[in-house]
């Protein structure tokens, strides 16, 4: 008796896009120092909690005081490891991906790094232009991703870090992309956001759009999501359809 056979599984993503993914789609993350001579932690690791965002190119953008331990000691010596823990909610959290990636922090002065952690983290505004406050780009390096169990990957810097030099012209575009989205198309965003991505609640945003998708942040409740394009834009008119197409999927969906 003749069987037909079902349809293939389909395979997992690349295992740099998986880490991508995490990179752009999670606001916080545990940073780790080397501490600066005369701390009494001096030339241990030293872990703290810090916002995050990312450069179009996915390098995270941080934003740090001089009060802060970690900034000693990225003063004192630049190499940080950062934790990207995207477990939370998952009955058995080592099921799910985290992202360890190492990397060098340096001081940056880059409008768009200021902007695009600000449209991330909009209450960082109230303390962002203080004079001990610097933002901070990190040079990204080798990452170690665990994305469950048996799926453990070193993924190599040039693998993580998303070469945008085919997309300057929307990586120009990029603000006025996002306040018109904002402005005249908030519900469209909002359908992204309920139907797309299964989140709940008014007052989602757009922050941010990058070559391979959209960056969302609900108003007042400090929760973000990520949404994934289908094809890479890497322009301006690209962008915009794909936009359209995914409002027409939101639109079409029960």
């Amino acid at each position: 008796m003749e069987t037909t056979p079902g349809p293939a599984a389909a395979a997992p993503p690349p295992p740099g896009q998986v880490a991508r993914a995490l990179l752009r789609g999670l606001d916080h993350a545990a940073l780790a120092t080397i501490g600066a001579a005369g701390s009494p932690a001096a030339g241990a690791p030293h872990a703290s909690l810090v916002q995050v965002a990312c450069m179009p190119d996915a390098s995270p953008v941080l934003l740090v005081s001089r009060l802060a331990e970690h900034t000693r000691n990225i003063e004192a010596d630049p190499r940080v490891s950062l934790l990207l823990d995207g477990t939370p909610g998952l009955g058995e959290r080592l099921t799910g991906a985290r992202l360890s990636l190492h990397g060098v922090a340096r001081r940056s002065d880059d409008p768009v790094a200021r902007r695009r952690f600000l449209a991330r983290h909009p209450g960082a505004a109230l303390y962002a232009g203080f004079a001990d406050f610097s933002f901070h780009v990190v040079e990204i390096g080798p990452a170690h991703l665990v994305a469950g169990f048996g799926r453990i990957h070193w993924i190599a810097a040039g693998v993580l870090r998303d070469d945008v030099a085919d997309a300057a012209a929307l990586v120009a575009a990029e603000e006025e992309i996002v306040a018109h989205m904002n402005e005249d198309h908030g519900d469209a965003i909002g359908l992204y956001a309920r139907r797309l991505l299964g989140r709940a609640g008014e007052g989602w945003r757009m922050t941010g759009i990058d070559p391979e998708g959209l960056d969302l942040r609900r108003e007042g409740a400090g929760e973000v999501a990520r949404l994934a394009f289908a094809r890479r834009a890497t322009t301006p008119d690209q962008a915009r359809a794909e936009l359209v197409r995914l409002a027409k999927a939101a639109r079409a969906v029960a």
